[in-house]
């Protein structure tokens, strides 16, 4: 089997895809977006890996088939592998259920909050609209704090992608808002996931951090 994720390190989305490839024990090989440097408005990446000129992307090259969108990706990684998913249907609807919520309350505001934060030029930073997110952000902590306060993880008893998407900007290191020790039950979730055998920080599985720019 090979597969090959478009992908690059400062991307929280991107890291969702890559985790969940890690954490199923398939093959895959991580190829790098040059996202900084406009790559992905490019017509050539547009009109050769994603028409919506995002990452990350799957490639499975032994069924000729490409897939985008980090939620689709970490289904798609579940159906080959087996692994990660809830055990009875009502628990895969409800994995699925966190990570459409995740996508839209958490890791939507969380990834333009930190970009507008840490990755536009000082005086650029627009404080209104950063101060607006992070009041939603705190919002969404709450809920998924308060969930996992009698709970190991988001559904069922075991690790599954609703965990690894509602996890996906939580690790990074740059700030815009997000404070583990404020969320106790948030942090010990986060310690459970790094405890993971298999586990690696986003700069650490795939190409590509804030260091490289400076």
């Amino acid at each position: 089997m090979t597969l090959k994720l478009y992908c690059f390190g400062e991307s929280g989305n991107a890291y969702k895809a890559a985790l969940t490839l890690e954490l199923s024990g398939l093959s895959w090989d991580a190829e790098y977006v040059d996202f900084f440097g406009g790559e992905t408005r490019t017509t050539e990446y547009k009109s050769n890996i994603n028409e919506m000129g995002e990452a990350p992307v799957l490639i499975d090259t032994d069924r000729d088939y490409k897939i985008t969108q980090s939620g689709a990706i970490q289904d798609y990684i579940v159906h080959l592998s087996g692994k990660l998913n809830g055990s009875t249907p009502e628990e895969r609807r409800e994995v699925l259920r966190w990570v459409l919520w995740d996508n839209h309350k958490l890791s939507s505001i969380a990834g333009m909050t930190r970009f507008l934060m840490n990755f536009l030029p000082e005086n650029k930073r627009p404080q209104e609209v950063i101060g607006f997110n992070q009041g939603r952000l705190q919002a969404a902590y709450a809920v998924l704090n308060d969930h996992l306060a009698d709970k190991e993880w988001i559904v069922g008893t075991s690790m599954t992608i609703a965990d690894l998407s509602c996890c996906g900007y939580l690790f990074y290191p740059e700030p815009y808002g997000f404070n583990r020790a404020d969320w106790p039950h948030i942090d010990a979730w986060l310690t459970r996931i790094e405890q993971t055998p298999g586990w690696k920080h986003p700069y650490d599985l795939m190409p590509g951090s804030p260091a490289d720019r400076a």
